[in-house]
């Protein structure tokens, strides 16, 4: 799957000077504010469109769940638009919860009720590899833009750590001893799969001619 729908190179494309991100989680958003404030782009959030639905997430992939979102957003705004939708896939579960991560323990379940669920489908396991995969999908003016990103790892017999969300407790990544709970931000951010996928966008967006302000 191409990772550019379209050539960042063409002649018509539009360098954002503000981008709304489609979450209102303000972690999120400050982190990828700073990211973004070295190409002198301002970043809001769907928190700052009071009048805006929530978009179901219904799609069988993640790319289709971003892609919902981000045109949602796009339409409503008219402002370039950033979305992502991000799903663990567990080998020895046929790659479940996948698209159903959020919500693998039913529609209102807690982290701690997704990561309860997954420990006890995982009990007497071997096979504990998995990894996490986040679909970002940018549209603006001049197109629909897919950046791709994977940490694999394996999944814990138990919760380890009291940092980060979701399955952080019990996902180890590759290379390390420790659970993504158990990492500082910096260092999660800079191999996590939203990071590389993050961080794939600004390299995107830093390779049009021009795009430092």
């Amino acid at each position: 799957m191409s990772e550019k729908v379209k050539d960042p190179d063409t002649p018509d494309f539009e360098m954002p000077e503000l981008i709304v991100l489609a979450s209102s989680n303000p972690h999120k958003v400050e982190e990828l504010r700073a990211t973004l404030a070295p190409l002198n782009i301002g970043l809001k959030s769907s928190a700052d469109f009071p009048g805006l639905d929530e978009v179901v997430e219904d799609a069988p992939t993640l790319q289709g769940n971003a892609l919902k979102k981000a045109e949602y957003l796009y339409k409503m705004t008219g402002l370039p638009s950033l979305a992502d939708d991000t799903g663990l896939e567990v080998d020895a579960l046929d790659g479940r919860p996948g698209v159903y991560s959020a919500r693998y323990a039913g529609e209102k379940a807690s982290y701690e009720d997704n990561v309860q669920k997954l420990l006890r489908e995982m009990k007497g396991q071997k096979d504990r590899k998995a990894r996490f995969r986040t679909a970002l999908v940018f549209m603006n003016p001049s197109g629909t833009f897919i950046f791709n990103g994977v940490c694999d790892g394996a999944i814990r017999s138990e919760k380890s750590g009291s940092g980060g969300f979701g399955y952080d407790p019990v996902f180890e990544p590759a290379g390390y001893s420790v659970t993504f709970a158990e990492l500082d931000q910096d260092e999660k951010n800079a191999i996590s799969h939203r990071g590389r996928a993050v961080q794939k966008f600004v390299d995107f967006l830093q390779s049009i001619p021009n795009a430092v302000k």
